[in-house]
């Protein structure tokens, strides 16, 4: 029998992405709750334990309760809130992190989806720290734009808001200038850096989309790597990845712009090294879908690993 796979929240941007990618498919069993008991304990106990597998689309407090309320062992949560990101006992839903972490969510009973923004800096830097070439210790900052579905309904209804006074003002804003961002320390932690990183994030006035950069003076790497050395830790790293790609040297070359909407509707994520050997300078780029691999298309990936399904099936 197919496993029985609950999305608790499909209503919102993420679930319904999800649901999308899910619908159709005869290797599992949707299921879903009468939209009239969403908000019931008991009915959602009842759904949440009788799934073979469980992802969770909502606010870090609601996935905490959501949590709470599974006492079946063998029911799988995929998590897509902040809630679980660094807690130990949970598995990092980033298949491309290292070469053991497949193994690690297929294991796991406790999966916590990748944030975004954090699934393009930690692409761009784990690599280079587990390569020995960015030192765990530097400084580093990360600068992104995203689409205005990564803010959530607020965000959302504030964009596409024809009428809202701010419509016609600047095409893009910068935010959390506090530097306290949600998604910092996941970056920090899975990236195996030692000092906290500075993040600048933007949200730009397109629905979805993502670049994520990490700019580096290659003075500051281990013996002063070159942008060869660099594009070969990425390729080493990916080799034989789906998901993942590096563009070679010559197309990053070749680009004179980069377009954040690249790969929307898709569940790939794309590396470019750009900068020049003669200044000394490097700017890395991870181009994504925020709500592709940077949400649901994470999450189905996840789901397909934990339930031992075709890796790439529903993507």
């Amino acid at each position: 029998m197919a496993p029985k796979v609950f999305i608790d929240g499909e209503a919102g941007t993420t679930g319904l992405q999800i649901r999308e990618r899910l619908i159709g498919r005869t290797d599992l069993q949707l299921i879903s709750i009468d939209p009239d008991k969403r908000k019931d304990s008991a009915a959602r106990a009842e759904m949440l334990n009788s799934a073979d597998a469980v992802i969770l689309c909502l606010p870090d407090e609601a996935s905490k309760e959501a949590v709470s309320l599974i006492e079946n062992p063998s029911v799988k949560v995929i998590d897509a809130s902040t809630a679980f990101r660094t807690a130990e006992d949970w598995a990092y839903g980033f298949a491309e992190l290292d070469r053991r972490q497949r193994s690690r969510i297929a294991a796991a009973t406790r999966i916590s989806n990748p944030g975004c923004y954090a699934t393009g800096a930690i692409a761009l830097a784990r690599p280079l720290v587990s390569a020995g070439i960015l030192p765990a210790d530097l400084p580093v900052s990360f600068n992104a734009v995203s689409g205005y579905t990564g803010g959530g309904k607020a965000m959302i209804a504030e964009f596409e808001d024809e009428t809202a006074a701010n419509f016609t003002k600047v095409p893009y804003r910068i935010y959390a200038m506090g530097l306290s961002h949600k998604h910092v320390p996941e970056i920090q932690k899975h990236s195996g850096l030692l000092t906290r990183p500075i993040f600048t994030p933007a949200v730009g006035r397109y629905a979805q989309g993502m670049l994520v950069e990490l700019p580096l003076h290659l003075a500051t790497l281990d013996d002063g790597r070159s942008l060869g050395e660099i594009h070969a830790a990425f390729a080493a790293h990916y080799k034989g990845e789906r998901f993942v790609q590096v563009a070679s040297l010559d197309e990053a070359k070749g680009l004179t712009t980069l377009d954040p909407e690249g790969l929307n509707g898709t569940n790939r994520l794309k590396i470019f090294v750009f900068g020049s050997d003669t200044s000394g300078q490097a700017r890395l780029v991870a181009l994504l879908d925020n709500l592709g691999k940077g949400a649901s298309g994470a999450a189905v990936q996840n789901l397909n690993l934990a339930l031992g399904l075709q890796e790439a099936a529903g993507l």
